[in-house]
C-alpha cells in the first residue's frame, strides 16, 4: 500500500509518500480501506519530532479515518466487510489501509458521506470525552472554548449548543468568529484585539465560565484560572503556548476550581472503546438528525499531505482538512 511516512522529523517536506507492507489485523481489529483521512495538530507535532506515537502504534502520522471494513482479525463480532466505517486511531490514518481495534470503530452516520465522515472521529471523542464525560458541562452552565473555529472547535460549539450550554469562543479574525456564530455561539471574542477574561466576566455578570476547554496550555494558563467560575473546570487538551506555567492554588481555592490536562491517543485500548461508546449513543443521533455536522475547510490528496500541513499551520482554515488517498 501507499502511505506517509516519517523518516526523519522536519517541516511539512518531511512527509514521505511511500510504498510499505499492508498491514495485517491482529486478534480484535478490523483493516480499513480508507476513504479519508484527517488531519490535526497532533500529527503536525509528530512530524516535527515532538510528539512519539504510543507503543504498538503505527509510525506513520493519521489519528482518524473512514472508509471500508476490508479484513477481520480473529474474534471480531459486530462488523463484515464492506461495512462502511469511521475510527478513531492511534496512528497510522496517512495510508491506504489501516488497522483499528474494533471497540474503535463507529459506522457512517446516515445523511454524512463516506468520505466527510473522516471528519469525524479525533474531534467528537475529543470533545464528548473531554467537555461533557470530564468536565461534566451542563445545560445552562456557559462554556469558553478556545480556538473556536478549529476542527474541536467547530464541534464543540455544536455539542455545547445542543446540550443547552451558552458558548463563549476566541478565534482571531471576523470571519471565523462569524462562522462560530453561525454555529451557535453567542459570545464572540477576537483574541488578537480583546481580552478573554474581561469579555468573559462581562457576558457572566462577573461570574466566569464554568467549563473552559484550552488548546494553548501554558500560555494561557493563568487567565484561564482567572476566567474561570466558582466549581469551575479548566480542561488543557493542547500546549501550542507552551508546557510550563504558575498556577495560582490559592485563587483555585477560593474558586474551588478544578485545572485537567487530558489526552486522547495515548490512552487504552478500552479507555478509548468506551469514549467511542458513549459517542455513539449520544452524539450520533444528533449527527443522524442534522443537529451536528462536520465542519470541512478543504481536501487535498494523499500525496499532497505536506500542502495540508502547510494549510493547518498557517491556521486560517475553518473546521477539517481532509486527505484522500
Amino acid at each position: 500500500m501507499k502511505a506517509i511516512t516519517l523518516p526523519t522529523p522536519g517541516d511539512a517536506d518531511a512527509l514521505v509518500l511511500a510504498e510499505v507492507p499492508d498491514p495485517q489485523p491482529a486478534a480484535g481489529e478490523v483493516r480499513v480501506k480508507v476513504a479519508a483521512a484527517g488531519v490535526n495538530r497532533a500529527d503536525v507535532m509528530q512530524r516535527m519530532g515532538h510528539y512519539d506515537p504510543p507503543p504498538g502504534a503505527s509510525a506513520y502520522p493519521g489519528l482518524e479515518v473512514s472508509g471500508t471494513v476490508d479484513a477481520l482479525g480473529e474474534g471480531v463480532t459486530g462488523w463484515s466487510v464492506g461495512d462502511e466505517v469511521c475510527a478513531l486511531l492511534s496512528g497510522g490514518g496517512y495510508a491506504e489501509l489501516v488497522c483499528v481495534p474494533a471497540g474503535q470503530l463507529l459506522p457512517v452516520p446516515s445523511g454524512i458521506s463516506l468520505e466527510d465522515a473522516a471528519a469525524l472521529p479525533e474531534v467528537v471523542n475529543t470533545v464528548w470525552s473531554n467537555v461533557f464525560m470530564t468536565a461534566n458541562l451542563l445545560p445552562g452552565q456557559t462554556v469558553l472554548i478556545h480556538g473556536g473555529s478549529s476542527g474541536i472547535g467547530t464541534m464543540a460549539i455544536q455539542l455545547a449548543r445542543e446540550i443547552g450550554a451558552r458558548v463563549i469562543v476566541t478565534a482571531g479574525s471576523a470571519a471565523k468568529l462569524e462562522a462560530c456564530r453561525e454555529l451557535g455561539a453567542e459570545v464572540l471574542v477576537n483574541y488578537r484585539e480583546q481580552d478573554f477574561v474581561e469579555e468573559v466576566k462581562a457576558a457572566t455578570g462577573g461570574a466566569g465560565a464554568d467549563v473552559i476547554l484550552d488548546n494553548m496550555g501554558a500560555k494561557y494558563l493563568a487567565r484561564n484560572v482567572e476566567a474561570l467560575a466558582t466549581n469551575g473546570r479548566l480542561v488543557v487538551i493542547g500546549l501550542q503556548g507552551g508546557t510550563k506555567a504558575e498556577l495560582d492554588l490559592g485563587l483555585m481555592l477560593r474558586k474551588r476550581a478544578a485545572v485537567i490536562a487530558t489526552s486522547l491517543r495515548a490512552r487504552p485500548a478500552d479507555e478509548k472503546a468506551t469514549i467511542v461508546a458513549a459517542v455513539r449513543e449520544h452524539v450520533w443521533p444528533l449527527v443522524e438528525a442534522g443537529r451536528v455536522r462536520p465542519v470541512i475547510h478543504s481536501r487535498h490528496a494523499l500525496a499532497d499531505a505536506a500542502a495540508a500541513h502547510r494549510e493547518l499551520e498557517e491556521s486560517g482554515h475553518i473546521g477539517k482538512i481532509l486527505l484522500t488517498p
